[in-house]
């Protein structure tokens, strides 16, 4: 089960009462510390052409999508998520709620956003530097194909839960309604490129399609992607089958 409780590269009880305390949670508890770990509201960059349906890029930080069961673990019987923003795709919202992250090397990311709404399963989203830090080898996923991966320990100010699979690096990935897979010429799960023009140039290769009805035109790239790419300074942005 997913939920099972494990030993996870040695962390041990007592260390976790320590972080439930709050005594590492309460010292990054400040909102500058969260929105400078995290960063603000999802980067858009809009393209577009006279032709081409505006395309927008969107750098994803580090974040967790909880179950209700876990909500309340984590966060107090009785409770529920609370909308901090909408995000770029309509019904989805970065929640006031945030969480620490614990590896097995015992250290932590304090503050990761939760995002909302709710899934029938935790799931950990990280980025490569994330995973060095916390000394997890999260495998490169879609999101929601979570078996075998490894877990994590999420800590709230109400209690902690212990994940034995969830945490994963999401696959670059762009979301698209049926018009904009028609215009591109491609389907559900294929794979395209993206190339930005940039100080630092990128193609992105295997760019998972997603499509969906009621879907607006977004590419998400994790943080350390963005940085390579020098994303705050592109110039252009183009989808290739």
């Amino acid at each position: 089960m997913a939920n099972d409780t494990i030993n996870i590269g040695g962390i041990d009880s007592s260390l976790i009462a320590e972080i439930v305390r709050g005594v590492v949670y309460k010292k990054f508890a400040s909102t500058a510390d969260l929105e400078s770990m995290l960063g603000s509201a999802p980067k858009g960059i809009p393209t577009s052409t006279s032709a081409a349906p505006d395309l927008v890029v969107s750098v994803s930080a580090r974040h967790v999508h909880l179950s209700d069961e876990h909500v309340e673990a984590l966060f107090g019987k009785g409770r529920t998520l609370t909308e901090l923003r909408a995000l770029y795709q309509d019904g989805y919202y970065a929640a006031e709620e945030t969480v620490m992250v614990v590896g097995p090397r015992r250290r932590t990311l304090p503050n990761v956003r939760v995002l909302g709404p709710t899934r029938p399963q935790t799931q950990v989203e990280l980025a490569y530097t994330d995973c060095i830090s916390l000394g997890i080898e999260a495998p490169v996923r879609e999101s929601g194909k979570l078996a075998g991966s490894p877990g994590c320990v999420l800590v709230g100010p109400a209690g902690a839960v212990q994940l034995n699979e969830g945490v994963i690096r999401a696959q670059r990935h762009v979301h698209m309604g049926p018009s904009d897979a028609a215009y591109y010429g491609v389907q559900d799960k294929e794979m395209m490129r993206l190339r930005v023009d940039s100080p630092c140039p990128v193609v992105f290769e295997d760019v998972l399609v997603r499509v969906g009805e009621k879907i607006k035109l977004e590419v998400h790239l994790d943080t350390d992607e963005s940085n390579a790419c020098d994303i705050d300074h592109a110039t252009k942005m183009e989808l290739i089958k």
